[in-house]
């Protein structure tokens, strides 16, 4: 079962910030993420999604391999590539994996303008190494499936200042 994260920041860009520092701890292998999503609402109050992964870009690609394939069994390998990549991109687009688009930009939309927002769904990690990663990286705990007491001990860690290092 995974946990959501939600974080809220007073600028368009710490939400980035702080994703790429989750994806050098899930490379770590400190942190599993299953998803991680920043929205954005510019000054204009417009809310944009940032996905973590590309799903129309994979199914174009899984398409195409697999039309290339079919095509090849029935002597029209470049048609069948045209035709699985194209079915592929549209199936990517179409599916919806891990966080609810919907619920993102809805609960995005309610914060001001210039702000973002992190979301993140995390199958597992190691809290004590990554809460001191991210340790004085700011923001503001919205909403999460933690309990009371990892929540309020996230809340403490992102709002308390990083010692500084000897040295």
């Amino acid at each position: 079962m995974s946990n959501l994260v939600v974080i809220a920041y007073e600028d368009q860009f710490k939400a980035e910030e702080v994703r790429t520092m989750l994806r050098k701890m899930q490379q770590e292998y400190l942190i599993d993420l299953e998803d991680a999503v920043v929205a954005v609402k510019d000054d204009q109050g417009k809310v944009k999604l940032h996905q973590m992964y590309k799903l129309a870009a994979a199914g174009a690609l899984s398409g195409g391999f697999w039309g290339a394939l079919i095509g090849l069994i029935f002597m029209s390998p470049l048609l069948g590539m045209a035709v699985g990549a194209s079915a592929g991109a549209v199936s990517g687009a179409l599916t919806d994996v891990g966080i609810n688009d919907d619920f993102m930009k809805n609960l995005a939309a309610s914060f001001k303008n210039g702000t973002s927002v992190l979301f993140v769904l995390v199958r597992k990690a190691t809290p004590d190494k990554v809460l001191a990663e991210l340790q004085g990286t700011g923001g503001k705990v919205i909403k999460t499936s933690l309990t009371h007491e990892e929540e309020e001990k996230l809340q403490a860690v992102l709002s308390t200042a990083k010692a500084p290092t000897a040295g």
